[in-house]
């Protein structure tokens, strides 16, 4: 049940006949307090899809593939439109969805949803956490929480469009938990905790930060020795399922926890270090990736974890020994792993979500810059839990003057604009804007302005300064506008389901002389987007 300050919330923004629309626990509108009664299973899949796609345009192709999980009969668009055409029929005069080329559009207002409505509660929560008001965190968080009525899309649970989408929805409400847990620990309810926390631990027995949160909640009500076992514990899961050792966070906690130390019992230490996950199939190709990666690797509170996924067990003992003697080279902390794997996709989630993972790096396949994005890649974009970047590289054409960034305004281009300020910054190279130049025939100004917007951000997040470039709005244009870069770090459209990559990232991937890096964020987006966009929560963007 609600409580009634959310309730309060929930209400305020939506007046008589508002339609209200609820994704977190089974689907479900609401028209005046009431629940609607929804059609059959392609009708619920077919407003679900719309939701998770709220105010971007869905084709009817991307519909119908979706509800025929990709086997899609000669009638598909026809059973598109008869549904479409219900929903609307049921919703009335507001029901709010658009025709609009090539498919259909739900337009909602944020508070009409309720994830919308989670976000900016656990959003606001942060912030005040941030600012040291870790009771009013505690109060905002409780109510966001109190919006999941359970397993989210509970009832399309079986649906392969939805299970994406359902592991990141459970990501971002365990992130949440985390969070409310980080809050309450501050205000010294940690004896009320341990039983949540052991709850929490046993379900996701991988998850450093909840370790952490029982070993200090453990501490702090006088059993340091079953914190301690806790932490030998956890380093053996780790260890036998991942190949890996505990991030030095945890390490300093466990070394904390043996010194008594005083600090221990004014503040939580939960705050995990944000890795950087390199994967690559072969040791070879290493190289490339760590030049990238071991810049971030060296700024503060950054680790790099190299792992080595491979396709036989014949190459294992070989190309573990070849990771561990780069990795003594590297001057950025490290963890590594080398295994066999059958489903590269799966293991490179189940990483990155068990190390408290910022970015994942990973070369880019052969067929990247065809049409299509390979169904690996997409497995990875479509699931991880953290932003994905892309490395196509070009060995010995790299002339070296400096980061590019094409920019747009859109929401991947803020996690690639703040990747390539942070690697510039880490490397001490200028930091190079890219945008269009004005467009007389159709009257478009240029794009200084959106470029002043994005060097503004990058200046008080990342502390660098950037330089504007304007091109004509061409593909030629554009490669010849990096033609000097060091590196060019380019987003992934949001259209690549469709679209594949997009006809200028292909452009750069053939002719540009640099290394491309491709980013893609995941459900936890950059610091430097607009203020709408900067809960580490959403990873549902309006326009």
């Amino acid at each position: 049940m609600w409580s009634a300050a959310t309730e309060l919330l929930s209400s305020r923004y939506r007046p008589p006949g508002v339609l209200d629309f609820r994704i977190l626990g089974p689907l479900e509108v609401i028209a005046d307090g009431a629940s609607l009664r929804l059609g059959g299973p392609k009708q619920r899949a077919t407003l679900a899809i719309l939701l998770l796609n709220v105010n971007r345009v869905v084709s009817v192709d991307r519909l119908a593939n979706d509800l025929y999980a990709g086997a899609a009969p000669v009638t598909a668009v026809t059973q598109v439109q008869r549904q479409v055409s219900e929903l609307r029929k049921l919703f009335g005069p507001a029901h709010g969805i658009e025709t609009r080329p090539p498919g259909y559009l739900l337009r909602l207002a944020p508070e009409q949803l309720d994830l919308h409505r989670f976000e900016r509660l656990a959003g606001d929560a942060g912030r005040a956490l941030e600012s040291g008001d870790a009771r009013h965190a505690t109060e905002l968080l409780r109510d966001a929480l109190e919006l999941w009525r359970g397993p989210p899309l509970a009832d399309l649970e079986y649906e392969s469009f939805a299970q994406p989408a359902i592991a990141r929805l459970e990501e971002i409400r365990l992130a949440a938990v985390e969070l409310r847990v980080d809050a309450e620990l501050a205000l010294g309810a940690h004896a009320h905790l341990v039983g949540e926390l052991e709850q929490l631990v046993a379900e996701h027995p991988l998850q450093e930060r909840l370790a952490a949160q029982l070993m200090l909640a453990l501490y702090r009500s006088g059993r340091q020795a079953e914190a301690l076992a806790l932490y030998r514990s956890t380093r053996k899961r780790l260890v036998e399922t991942l190949g890996l050792e505990p991030t030095e966070a945890l390490q300093a906690l466990e070394r904390a926890i043996l010194a008594h130390e005083p600090a221990l019992e004014r503040a939580a230490t939960t705050a995990g270090v944000g890795a950087i996950l390199v994967v690559a199939s072969a040791s070879e190709r290493l190289e490339q990736l760590l030049a990238v990666a071991e810049p971030l690797g060296l700024l503060p509170g950054r680790e790099l974890i190299v792992a080595g996924l491979l396709g036989h067990e014949r190459e294992l003992e070989q190309e573990a020994a070849a990771v561990s003697a780069r990795r003594a080279l590297l001057t950025a902390p490290s963890r590594g792993a080398v295994f066999t794997t059958r489903d590269l996709p799966e293991d490179v989630v189940r990483l990155a979500g068990g190390n408290d993972v910022e970015l994942v790096l990973l070369e880019a396949p052969a067929a990247l810059d065809g049409e299509r994005v390979p169904s690996e890649l997409a497995s990875i974009l479509e699931c991880s839990p953290a932003d994905v970047s892309v490395l196509s590289a070009r060995a010995g054409e790299n002339p070296g003057n400096g980061v590019f960034v094409p920019f747009g305004g859109g929401e991947h281009d803020w996690a690639a604009l703040e990747l390539g300020a942070r690697l510039a910054s880490a490397t001490g190279v200028s930091l190079g804007l890219v945008g269009t130049k004005a467009e007389s025939s159709s009257g478009r100004r240029d794009a200084s302005r959106l470029l002043a917007d994005a060097a503004l951000a990058a200046q008080r997040v990342v502390g660098v300064e950037t330089r504007p470039i304007l091109a004509e709005p061409t593909e030629e244009a554009l490669v010849d506008s990096v033609e000097s870069a060091e590196l060019v770090v380019v987003g992934i459209s949001a259209r690549w389901r469709r679209d594949g990559i997009g006809a200028t990232r292909r452009a750069l991937m053939r002719h540009a002389r640099a290394p491309v890096l491709l980013v893609h964020r995941g459900p936890r987006p950059s610091l430097l987007a607009p203020g709408e966009a900067r809960t580490r929560f959403t990873w549902t963007l309006e326009a």
